[in-house]
């Protein structure tokens, strides 16, 4: 098959052009026309568009590219992102984003029920970016799992930076935030970070926890089943807040919260965010998304709610 996902095709008998958006067999193919349908055709039927799907399908290095080594060393800021393609929004390209200092050595496999794919390597050059995938949204739950490798190099003088090596299986949480501007591509989308900082623990500070007199302890209140978390439920000066303090707030209250619902083992807890501009909302689903206590997350009753509050079920 010299075809992949995301290469733009025009039909060899019919007027019509689209993305390829289905691999079904070594000879049958799914393209997506300008309508987001998707037609089966044999991969014999359909031919490259030249000017736009051939020189896509050569340059599947670096998309952008603006080598910016000037300035503070920046040592953290891989990226996976995920962006809907601009012609078809039923397809979706995932990129390998370098926001660091350093040059990158990556490698993308992927594991599909055991078929193992190498699907890119090569260098990404500092604050560039890779497109190295490409599927249709919809088919999310038939998405491989990812195997994510990168090497650091850089001639500066800098600490050694050790090998990545992530393994991804993308779930519909991932993408459950509202989207934001991706660095470098300027676009909307969905970001993973593959170089998170390791949680450290301080085991002293954990054990001098355990041995603290009673008194000394916390006590953590049940909350509330729905706990409202628009500011001006939470604090009475909310007119002389800053928007930024207002965000930490309203974070805070939401941490302690669920906190508190998982100390008591409460099966689910409701937080009512409202709609605004978004952000409260993405800040905490971006939060519920990395938590190892949460089972899943979801838009709380709509004939209640609208879409302005999110309930979260616990393990």
């Amino acid at each position: 098959m010299r075809y992949k996902l995301g290469d733009f095709v025009r039909f060899v008998d019919e007027k019509l052009e689209g993305y390829i958006t289905k691999i079904i067999d070594e000879q049958m193919i799914g393209v997506t026309v300008e309508d987001d349908f998707e037609i089966p055709v044999l991969a014999s039927k359909v031919t490259y568009v030249h000017g736009h799907g051939a020189a896509s399908h050569d340059e599947e290095a670096v998309t952008q590219t603006s080598a910016i080594t000037t300035g503070e060393f920046k040592s953290k800021g891989v990226h996976i992102a995920v962006i809907a393609d601009v012609k078809a929004n039923a397809l979706v390209h995932l990129y390998l984003v370098n926001e660091t200092s350093f040059q990158l050595l990556a490698s993308v496999v992927t594991d599909a029920q055991k078929t193992i794919k190498g699907e890119f390597v090569g260098m990404i050059e500092p604050q560039s970016a890779v497109k190295v995938y490409s599927a249709k949204l919809s088919d999310l739950q038939l998405w491989p799992k990812f195997i994510f490798q990168v090497l650091f190099h850089t001639r500066q003088n800098q600490p050694l930076e050790l090998p990545l090596n992530v393994t991804e299986q993308f779930k519909a949480k991932d993408f459950a935030g509202a989207k934001k501007i991706v660095p470098i591509l300027k676009q909307q989308g969905w970001l993973v970070q593959l170089d998170q900082p390791e949680l450290i623990i301080d085991a002293e500070k954990l054990k001098e926890s355990f041995f603290k007199p009673a008194e000394e302890k916390q006590v953590v209140q049940k909350p509330v089943a729905e706990l409202d978390l628009h500011i001006e439920k939470l604090r009475d000066d909310h007119q002389f807040l800053g928007s930024s303090e207002m965000l930490n707030i309203q974070v805070n209250a939401f941490k302690h919260a669920l906190d508190g619902a998982i100390v008591h083992q409460m099966p689910d807890i409701t937080f009512i965010h409202g709609t605004g501009n978004g952000i409260l909302k993405h800040e905490l689903h971006k939060l519920l998304s990395k938590h190892p206590k949460v089972q899943t997350f979801m838009d709380a009753r709509k004939e209640k709610f609208g879409y302005g509050a999110t309930k979260v079920v616990l393990k």
